[in-house]
């Protein structure tokens, strides 16, 4: 007599994951070739909404989806996994229709891997931007920070390549920048600034970035915050981001306190019209991982001020 054939993949429901799934979907993560990332999916799943689906044969998670929600402006969509014995089943297109559904009239956007983006385009979404990730050891040099005139060359260089609408290089002239740890009567200060760089409120995010980082600084001017970053940690990485600034040696300031305060490699994802950054950085050992292209469904771009919007927390919060 034959044994019943496990449930079918269509057949599992699509449920609501809460935090007493952290582990499964570390695991997921970790099948996947991620890192585990417990910590970040705690922040995730506190700040947005996870979907998840069962796998039938009892075995933990097989897919997994998260939705950042920033009021009506637009959904943020990330963490989209499937386990590798559930790959090309359908499974994700699943997912993100329900997303889709639930998201209702509400603008979605995402960072797209190369083997997602075809799905993702065939439901709708556009291609209006791409982020470079990169990692290593930084390596602290020249003034301040900043590049020597060589690299300044280098970079200039590199800047006149990128795409249109690439911030262009100017060399750093003498600044009154400074950059110190944020204190907790920041909040509102980092709050306002972010409004019109990120283009819509996510103070329900800046105000777990203290106690999800192990490093939040702020850079400021004349007693005026000028920019922000943290420092998280990833599997045996530290990750900077967000990184909101000024301008591009405001965010090399940024960078480079937060580096000074760990010994472990660094990882970001920067939004590839900065050049001028990516160069710098490539400068001091971090070299590209991987890329993403950010997708938009409903809305003809991010909102917000990407001139100043340099990485993001995470790719899954947009």
């Amino acid at each position: 007599m034959r044994s019943p054939s496990p449930r079918s993949l269509v057949d599992m429901p699509i449920r609501r994951l809460n935090r007493g799934d952290l582990v499964p979907c570390a695991d997921l993560c970790e099948d996947r070739g991620w890192p585990r990332d417990e910590h970040r999916w705690g922040l995730l799943l506190s700040a947005g909404t996870g979907y998840g689906i069962d796998a039938p044969d009892g075995k933990g998670l097989a897919a997994t989806c998260l939705t950042m929600p920033y009021g009506s402006d637009f959904t943020a969509v990330g963490m989209m996994l499937v386990a590798g014995r559930y790959a090309r089943q359908g499974i994700a297109r699943r997912l993100m229709r329900q997303v889709m559904e639930t998201a209702g009239g509400t603008p979605l956007a995402l960072y797209a891997t190369e083997q997602g983006q075809p799905l993702y385009e065939d439901l709708g979404f556009s291609p209006v931007g791409r982020a470079e990730r990169v990692g290593g050891r930084f390596a602290a040099t020249g003034s301040g920070g900043f590049p020597a005139p060589s690299a300044a060359r280098s970079l200039a260089a590199s800047a006149a390549q990128a795409s249109p609408g690439s911030a262009a290089y100017s060399p750093p002239s003498a600044s009154t920048v400074t950059t110190r740890p944020a204190a907790a009567d920041d909040l509102q200060a980092m709050v306002r600034l972010d409004l019109p760089v990120f283009g819509t409120d996510r103070t329900h995010l800046l105000a777990r970035l203290p106690a999800f980082s192990d490093r939040l600084q702020v850079a400021e001017e004349h007693g005026e915050l000028v920019g922000y970053a943290a420092l998280w940690p990833s599997g045996p990485a530290e990750v900077v981001g967000p990184l909101i600034a000024r301008d591009t040696a405001t965010a090399q300031a940024l960078v480079t306190a937060l580096a000074a305060t760990t010994d472990r490699p660094l990882r970001a994802d920067v939004d590839a019209r900065h050049q001028e950054l990516l160069g710098w950085l490539a400068e001091r050992g971090l070299e590209p991982l991987s890329r993403t292209t950010v997708m938009t469904y409903g809305i003809p771009d991010l909102p917000g001020d990407a001139t100043r919007r340099f990485a993001p927390l995470t790719v899954a919060t947009g």
